[in-house]
C-alpha cells in the first residue's frame, strides 16, 4: 500500500485550468481517470488526510503510485478526453456500465447498393441506420413483417440476392409482394433506395404522413371504382397502424427523447434507458455497474451519458434527454451533447405531466433490474467463492486463485501443433485475455516439450513487461516543437513518484503483464513437471502450478507422486473442469482452422508476386490446376495480366509440385481432386 504523500505534487505545480488527470499504479497502469474545471482544486482533494476520504477513494489513492494531468482549453474538451481515456485505458477504479447481453437493433444498410433491412447486434457500422435497441429480436421481425406490405424493401442475404439475380427468379417474398425484387430489376436502384428512405422515415416517427396518404389514395381509388386497389391500400394502412400499436403513445407531443433512471445502493447501481421517438417507446436497454469510485447519482448520470452517446452522431442523440439528477457541470455536458447532435439538446429533470409519469415507470424498471441482478449475482458469487476456496485449500495455496490461466496443446498426428491460453478471473472467463500459440521450437508430436515451450514464452513476456513497467527510465524533457502551435489538448510534463523526472508510458493494459495465482495445464504429471521446469528456469517461484488429467479427473502437483483427488461434487473440481474444457475448446478450434487453411492451399500460393486476382484469372481461364499444369508458357501468357516472367514462374511452381498420387484430406478421408478449381 502506497503512501499518497510520496507522490503528492509540489504546491503550485498543478495548474488551475480545466483538464483531465490520471492516477497510475506502481506498474504504470492507469487505474483512475477524472476531469475537473480546476485541476489544482480537484487533485488536491485526493491528498487530504486519509481518514477524511471516502473508503473507495482511499483505496484508489493508496493503490496509486503517481498522478499526472493534461490541460485542455474548455470543460467540453475535458469531458471528451475523459471519455476517450476511460475507453482506452479501462481504469479499474472508474465506473463502467456493463450489460449481460447484446441488444438487437433494426438496421437498414445504406452502405450497400440495394439497402437491406435486418436485425443487427454488436458494434455499429458506418453507413448503416439503426433503430432501437429492442428487448427481443422477434419484436423487430414482427414489426418488419407488417411494414413490408407498404415498404417492400429487400431483407435477403447477399447470397440469396446474388443467386436470384443469376437465375432471374426472385425469392418467395418477391412473389407475395413483400419485396420489390430489385434482384431481378423490378425496381431501379434509385427507386429501391427511396423505399428504404421512406421505411426509415416511418420508423423515425413520421408516421402520420404515410397513413394519411394511404387513406387519401384509398378514397380516390374507391371513387374511381378501383375496388381491388382500394382494398389493398386499406390493408396497407391497417398494417401500418398495427405496427404502430406495438409501441403505444407515451408522450402526446410526439417528442424525441431518451429517459434515463438510476437505482442504486452502497455497492452497485442499475441504469435503465427508454428511447422515445415520435412519442412512442422505440427501444429500451439497461446496464449495471459496481460503484468502485465515490460517486453520487449525478456522477452516475454523467458516466451514463458518456457511454450512451460517446460514439453517436446526428439523430442518434435526441432533442431531449431526461434524467433523475443533473451532472455536476450541466452546461458543459449539454454543450457536448449538442456538438454530437449538431443542434441544441435539452438536458433536464422532468417536473410534471406525461414525462414525469414516464420517468417513474423507467425508475421502477431500474429498481426491478437492480433487485434481479443482486439476487442472481448473490447465488453466482457464493458458488464461485466456494469453488475458489476449495481449490486454494486442496492445493495448499495461501489465498484463493483469483486469476487462473490454463494451457492446452492440440495437434493432428503431430501436424499443425498449437497451444491455447485461457484466463478465468473470479471464476469467470475473461475472453479478451485469451491467447493462441504456434509451436516453433521443434517439429513433430511432443506434448511435454510443447508445454515447456509455451509456458516459457508466456512468462518470458511477463518478465519483460514487468521490467518495462516496473523499472522506469529517466527521460529528458523534450524541447518545444517549432512551427505553429498544436491544436487540442497537450499532455503536461508531470513528475513521477520518486525521482522527479518525466514519465512516458501509455498506461494501457499489457498483453502479458498480469501474473496468475494458478497455472493449470491440461494433462498429468509430465505436463505439470514441464510447466514447473519452465517457471524455475525463469526464476519465477510465486505462481502455483497444477494439472488436471482427463482420465480420472485427478489434480497433479509438481514433485508429488500421488494426485490430489477432489470429490466429484466439489465446486472446486467443477471450476477446474470448466477452465480445462474451455482451454481445450479454444485450442482445437485454432488447430482445426490452421488445418483447414492448409488443406485449401494451392500450388499457386508459392508463386512470388501472383496475387489473388491473377490466380482466379488463371483458374477461370483453364478450368482447373490440373489443366493449368498441362499448359505451355505461351498458353499461360494468353491470360490477361500474365507476362512471360510470371508465366515461367507459374509453370515452374506447378512442375515442382506435380502430385505422385491423389491428395487425401486427412480430416475426412476424401480424395482431393484438382479439377475443382484449386485455391479459391
Amino acid at each position: 500500500m502506497a503512501d499518497p504523500s510520496s507522490y503528492r505534487p509540489k504546491p503550485g505545480q498543478i495548474p488551475d485550468s480545466p483538464g483531465v488527470y490520471k492516477f497510475r499504479d506502481e506498474h504504470r497502469r492507469v487505474i483512475y481517470v477524472g476531469k475537473a474545471k480546476n485541476l489544482r482544486q480537484r487533485v488536491a482533494n485526493y491528498f487530504q488526510d486519509l481518514a477524511g476520504l471516502h473508503p473507495r477513494t482511499r483505496t484508489m489513492v493508496t493503490t496509486a503510485a503517481s498522478v499526472e494531468w493534461t490541460v485542455v482549453s474548455t470543460e467540453v474538451e475535458a469531458l471528451q478526453l475523459e471519455y476517450s481515456w476511460i475507453k482506452e485505458f479501462d481504469p479499474r477504479f472508474n465506473v463502467k456500465y456493463r450489460d449481460d447481453k447484446s441488444y438487437p437493433y433494426l438496421a437498414v444498410t445504406f452502405n450497400e447498393d440495394f439497402p437491406r433491412v435486418q436485425v443487427m447486434r454488436g458494434a455499429k457500422k458506418k453507413g448503416v441506420r439503426y433503430f432501437g435497441p429492442y428487448g427481443h429480436a422477434w419484436a423487430i421481425r414482427e414489426t418488419v413483417d407488417l411494414m413490408l406490405r407498404v415498404f417492400p424493401v429487400r431483407t435477403c442475404s447477399a447470397g440469396v440476392f446474388k443467386n436470384a439475380a443469376r437465375t432471374g427468379r426472385p425469392c418467395l417474398l418477391g412473389y407475395i409482394g413483400k419485396c420489390s425484387a430489385p434482384c431481378v430489376g423490378r425496381v431501379t436502384p434509385e427507386e429501391h433506395r427511396e423505399l428504404a428512405e421512406d421505411f426509415c422515415d416511418f420508423m423515425a416517427g413520421r408516421t402520420g404522413t404515410y397513413i394519411r396518404r394511404l387513406e387519401k389514395d384509398m378514397m380516390q381509388a374507391a371513387e374511381e371504382m378501383e375496388y381491388e386497389r382500394a382494398a389493398r391500400l386499406r390493408d396497407d394502412a391497417e398494417a401500418l397502424k398495427r405496427a404502430m400499436e406495438k409501441s403505444a403513445v407515451v408522450l402526446a407531443d410526439a417528442t424525441d427523447a431518451d429517459l434515463i433512471a438510476v437505482a442504486e445502493d452502497e455497492l452497485e447501481a442499475a441504469l435503465q434507458i427508454f428511447h422515445v421517438r415520435g412519442g412512442r417507446v422505440r427501444g429500451q436497454r439497461g446496464w449495471v455497474t459496481d460503484k468502485v469510485e465515490a460517486v453520487d447519482t449525478s456522477g452516475l448520470v454523467e458516466h451514463a451519458l458518456q457511454q450512451l452517446y460517446g460514439e453517436e452522431r446526428g439523430d442518434a442523440v435526441p432533442k431531449e434527454v431526461l434524467v433523475p439528477a443533473l451532472p455536476e457541470d450541466t452546461e458543459a455536458v449539454s454543450q457536448w451533447l449538442a456538438e454530437r447532435r449538431g443542434s441544441q439538446v435539452s438536458l433536464r429533470i422532468p417536473q410534471r405531466g406525461d414525462k414525469k409519469d414516464l420517468m417513474a415507470t423507467v425508475q421502477r424498471n431500474a429498481q426491478q433490474a437492480l433487485g434481479l441482478h443482486k439476487t442472481k449475482r448473490a447465488s453466482d458469487l457464493t458458488t464461485r467463492s466456494r469453488a475458489l476456496e476449495e481449490i486454494a485449500q486442496a492445493l495448499g495455496l495461501d489465498t484463493a486463485p483469483l486469476r487462473i490461466e490454463c494451457y492446452d496443446i492440440s495437434h493432428l498426428q503431430g501436424d499443425d501443433v498449437v497451444a491455447s491460453m485461457v484466463v478465468f478471473e473470479d471464476g469467470l472467463a475473461r475472453k479478451s485475455e485469451y491467447r493462441r500459440f504456434q509451436i516453433k521450437g521443434f517439429e513433430g508430436q511432443d506434448d511435454v516439450r510443447s508445454m515447456h515451450e509455451v509456458i516459457g514464452r508466456r512468462f518470458k513476456r511477463y518478465l519483460q513487461d514487468k521490467e518495462r513497467m516496473g523499472e522506469w527510465e529517466e527521460q529528458p524533457a523534450a524541447a518545444p516543437a517549432a512551427g505553429p502551435a498544436a491544436t487540442g489538448p497537450v499532455p503536461a510534463v508531470v513528475p513521477a513518484a520518486d525521482d522527479g523526472e518525466p514519465r512516458e508510458d501509455d498506461g494501457r493494459p499489457k498483453r502479458f503483464a498480469y501474473p496468475p495465482q494458478l497455472v493449470l495445464v491440461d494433462g498429468g504429471q509430465p505436463q505439470v513437471a514441464a510447466a514447473k521446469r519452465a517457471l524455475d528456469e525463469l526464476g519465477i517461484d510465486d505462481i502455483a502450478v497444477c494439472g488436471l488429467a482427463k482420465r480420472l479427473e485427478e489434480v497433479w502437483l509438481p514433485d508429488d507422486d500421488d494426485p490430489v483427488v477432489l470429490p466429484r461434487s466439489s465446486e472446486g473440481l467443477y471450476l477446474l473442469q470448466r477452465v480445462r474444457d474451455e482451454a481445450h475448446r479454444f485450442a482445437i478450434t485454432y488447430q482445426r482452422a490452421k488445418r483447414a487453411k492448409r488443406i485449401r492451399s494451392s500450388p499457386l500460393d508459392d508463386v512470388a508476386g501472383l496475387g489473388e486476382t491473377r490466380k482466379q484469372a488463371l483458374i477461370k481461364h483453364f478450368g482447373s490446376v490440373k489443366k493449368l499444369r498441362q499448359a505451355t508458357i505461351d498458353e499461360i501468357r494468353e491470360v490477361p495480366g500474365i507476362g512471360r516472367r510470371t508465366a515461367e514462374s507459374v509453370a515452374a511452381a506447378l512442375a515442382s509440385t506435380a502430385p505422385a498420387a491423389p491428395a487425401v484430406n486427412t480430416a475426412t478421408g476424401e480424395i482431393i481432386e484438382e479439377d475443382d478449381g484449386g485455391s479459391s
